[in-house]
């Protein structure tokens, strides 16, 4: 889109808010004007909403008065964090270390220090996933699949206590509560615009359609050129989410719907250091925080393989595509008290495909003398002695456009192009009963429920490498074999491809699971509360997955085809039947009705995932969990301290990894490390609001996180590695956000802050190379005034240097070479937005 193009996008989405808002306060009235007037006996409610959670619990309660760890953020708070996406939300949690710099979608999450990409932190929306697993092909479950809009009323998030007994797999729960209908008629429209090329559109209305029937509908339209300059958009589509909501004399039914269809761009690290000499920066060829390895060099990316009747096939593949994620969610939702028995339905069933486009960090850019020796004997072997030598030339003009990389860095490097494709389906059912009964001994409130799930998955997994300049937007690059004439006798590279289809993974697989699951909140004495719970899931997967094997293309002109995968025509058939028992126990003991205490010991099982039957040589194991944890909590109106110490042990824990093979372009190294991870800490949350116009919130983690007790039967030494920090876990990371408030004639002004920290990590299981420690800067002002909001928000205002992830397809073992990483995906710059909203 041109910038003139950009600039009517964002006049008309303006056009449209503003259109919008002025339209739909009239609807909302007449809505108004049509309830019926509240009885004067109805009853007000006791706590504000925002104190009042529903996760991971039998009843909705103060959040004061669960035994467990839990957050519930507004749209108000997540109004004035205004985050770029959901994991920088999530980042705001303590005991929840997230890595947002992968852009929109495709961020990292990790729980207490459990050491997988996602943390075993569950998405649900309104208590119900919508895709079963954590983690599909290529697409997640979590902030892949889950965005926030204005239909989006709260986020309730749960760490450890009773998360194994309300969700599958779970050391923690995030649960998205959607907008629902009420008699009160409400709406909002907003517009924000970014520096980087940002302009969305979100919008919500809800209210009654008579005096028992609701409705809510909501989403947002977004395109964002992106934090780092592609040359094309990073995201471009949007939501939308709709319910419809009946009120019965003893409970409720209520219909949803969404659809999803949003293509996000996926940030992967880009080399900041020269490896030849670490302390040179290559800031002059890729800037730390706006430059990128994806290109418009690679949205026409040919990708070539043999299929298993031995025909060759041709891929054609557009990076600017990115993750294009599109599904449908219809759910039902039910509720009903009968003479004291709470009877509660969910029923959902998701269905949806995913396009996967990404560029992939590999090894570290090479002296481009070197990586030329290192390919001349192989050339000279396939196009015959006459070979003089070997030179760069810009990809696709057949030698003739010469590249000196002596003229820029001296540097080439390789990047690896994966195109996946996946579609998927889910079903998910949740039916549970919940009873007060009084005894002589005090009170329980018993839930009892059933889950159950039905889901699958078809994809095909291509992966190719290429050869690019050391430059932020490269170009692709040829390296031919030139006569002493001059003459091109024929290429190493085709077109920019340094070896076709490196990868090649296609399978099916479908699975059933029953969970059963039970839940006893004992009141015992005044103050005084035991909580317990347990959950049995049963499994059943089938699928198969397609063997593959090298193969010469037959071009005798270029080295590039000559090991491509090819399918064999085979396949690897594959039933699975695991299950799991989870269980939690808390002891909450309140002194006052502002003050108290509570301990919790869980057990989480994590069973084989589908994966293992589309892969044609997984890694089948059941992780374990042993989670520990012991709280105090305070609070005293708008001012809260939670403080909880946490101990979570691994036992076994899987910390085997496959590495990237330079020689032969696959990830083939297989480096086996199992053992446990045991990591301890304390996790602080807390908010000062000592008088009006101050207020001070913020989250604090101190953690050991450690490897113990590795074995590895491949001759790697553990020894070296036990009692090492996780690889890119901080032992120290938070944020603190002050905020204050002027009132400005019937208005009011709001300056905030948010000040955050991330202690040093390690790349590597041996802790070789670290990624330093970094603070950031941002802040926020906003005016309200009467429906209007206008907010100003500034991220990274110092333009601070940090590097997250490292590179993993190849520097877990032997780190990266250097003592700091020279290699990783950057924070992003400074950045600002502009969010104007109208509510009625």
């Amino acid at each position: 889109m041109h910038v003139s193009g950009k600039r009517a996008y964002a006049l008309s989405l303006l056009a449209s808010a503003c259109a919008l808002a002025c339209a739909l306060p009239g609807i909302a009235a007449a809505q108004e004007a049509a309830r019926p007037t509240a009885s004067a006996a109805e009853p007000e409610a006791v706590e504000s909403a925002d104190d009042i959670v529903v996760t991971g619990t039998a009843r909705a309660q103060r959040r004061f008065d669960v035994s467990y760890a839990i957050n519930s953020l507004s749209q108000e708070e997540v109004q004035r964090i205004a985050p770029k996406n959901f994991a920088d939300l999530l980042g705001t949690v303590p005991g929840i270390q997230v890595e947002a710099t992968g852009g929109e979608v495709q961020n990292i999450t990790r729980v207490r220090g459990i050491p997988t990409d996602r943390g075993y932190l569950i998405f649900q929306q309104d208590g119900l996933p919508l895709y079963h697993e954590i983690d599909g092909v290529f697409f997640n479950s979590g902030e892949g699949m889950n965005r926030y809009d204005l239909m989006t009323e709260r986020v309730e998030i749960v760490r450890g206590g009773p998360a194994p007994i309300y969700a599958s797999s779970a050391a923690a729960i995030a649960n998205n509560i959607t907008v629902t209908g009420s008699a009160e008629a409400r709406g909002k429209a907003q517009i924000t615009l970014g520096d980087t090329g940002l302009y969305r559109l979100d919008l919500m209305q809800s209210g009654p359609i008579d005096d028992r029937t609701y409705f809510a509908v909501g989403g947002f339209l977004r395109q964002h050129d992106g934090y780092r300059d592609s040359g094309f958009p990073s995201d471009k589509g949007g939501q939308i989410r709709a319910n419809l909501k009946h009120d019965f004399d003893n409970g409720f039914v209520k219909l949803s719907a969404m659809y999803v269809n949003d293509h996000n761009l996926f940030y992967l690290p880009i080399p900041v250091a020269d490896p030849r000499n670490p302390a040179v920066s290559l800031d002059p060829y890729i800037d730390y925080h706006t430059g990128t390895l994806n290109s418009p060099a690679l949205r026409d990316v040919n990708i070539r393989y043999r299929d298993g009747a031995g025909a060759v096939q041709t891929l054609n593949r557009d990076l600017a595509d990115g993750r294009h994620m599109q599904f449908f969610n219809a759910g039902v939702d039910w509720e009903g008290d009968f003479s004291g028995w709470l009877v509660s339905g969910k029923f959902g069933f998701t269905k949806g495909k995913s396009s996967f486009d990404a560029f992939y960090s590999t090894t570290n850019p090479a002296d481009a003398n070197t990586f030329t020796a290192g390919n001349l004997a192989a050339a000279r072997t396939a196009f015959g002695a006459g070979v003089a030598r070997l030179g760069y030339a810009i990809a696709g003009t057949n030698g003739a456009t010469a590249y000196d990389p002596a003229a820029a860095s001296g540097l080439i490097m390789s990047g690896q192009y994966r195109a996946v494709n996946a579609d998927f389906y889910s079903g998910q059912a949740d039916l549970s009963v919940t009873r007060k009964f009084e005894t002589g001994l005090g009170t329980h409130d018993i839930r009892a429920g059933a889950y159950g799930s039905l889901y699958g998955v078809k994809s095909l997994q291509v992966y190719q490498d290429m050869l690019i300049e050391v430059q932020s937007k490269p170009r692709t690059i040829d390296l031919v074999a030139y006569s002493a004439t001059g003459a091109v006798l024929g290429s190493v590279t085709q077109n920019g491809v340094l070896r076709y289809t490196t990868t090649l993974n296609q399978g099916e697989g479908d699975a059933r699971m029953v969970a059963v699951y039970a839940n006893d909140t004992w009141d015992i004495t005044s103050g005084l509360r035991l909580d317990a719970g347990i959950r049995k899931e049963w499994y059943a997967y089938k699928g198969y997955a397609l063997l593959s094997t090298p193969a010469d293309l037959g071009d005798a002109t270029t080295l590039a085809d000559n090991t491509t995968r090819a399918f064999t025509g085979a396949a690897v058939m594959r039933e699975l039947e695991p299950s799991a028992t989870n269980w939690t126990v808390g002891l909450n003991y309140d002194f006052t009705g502002n003050l108290g205490a509570y301990g919790r010991v869980s057990n989480l099982e994590v069973p084989p995932q589908l994966g293992v039957t589309t892969s044609t040589a997984p890694t089948i194991l059941k992780t374990k969990a042993r989670q520990y944890e012991a709280g105090v909590k305070a609070s005293f109106g708008p001012a809260y301290l939670y403080v909880t110490a946490f101990y979570t042990k691994f036992d076994p824990f899987n910390a085997s990894f496959v590495a990237f093979n330079p020689v032969t372009g696959r990830n083939d190294q297989s480096v086996p490390f199992v053992g446990e991870a045991v990591v301890k800490g304390v996790e602080i949350d807390g908010r000062i609001k000592l008088v009006r116009w101050f207020e001070l919130t913020g989250s604090i983690t101190v953690a050991d996180p450690q490897y113990r007790n590795l074995e590895n039967n491949s001759g790697a030494d553990p020894s070296a590695v036990n009692g090492n920090q996780i690889i890119r876990e901080p032992k120290f990371f938070g944020n603190l956000r002050p905020a204050v408030h002027f009132p400005v004639g019937e208005g009011e002004l709001e300056i905030a802050g948010r000040y955050e920290w991330v202690g040093r990590r390690y790349v590597d299981l041996f802790n070789l190379t670290s990624l330093p420690a970094y603070q950031t800067f941002g802040a926020s002002a906003s005016v309200t005034y009467g429906p209007w909001r206008l907010q100003v928000v500034g991220d990274n205002l110092t333009n601070a240097k940090g590097l997250t992830e490292g590179n993993p397809r190849t520097d877990q073992l032997a780190g990266q070479g250097a003592t700091d990483a020279i290699y990783g995906r950057p924070l992003f710059g400074r950045n600002f937005r502009l969010i104007l909203s109208r509510s009625w």
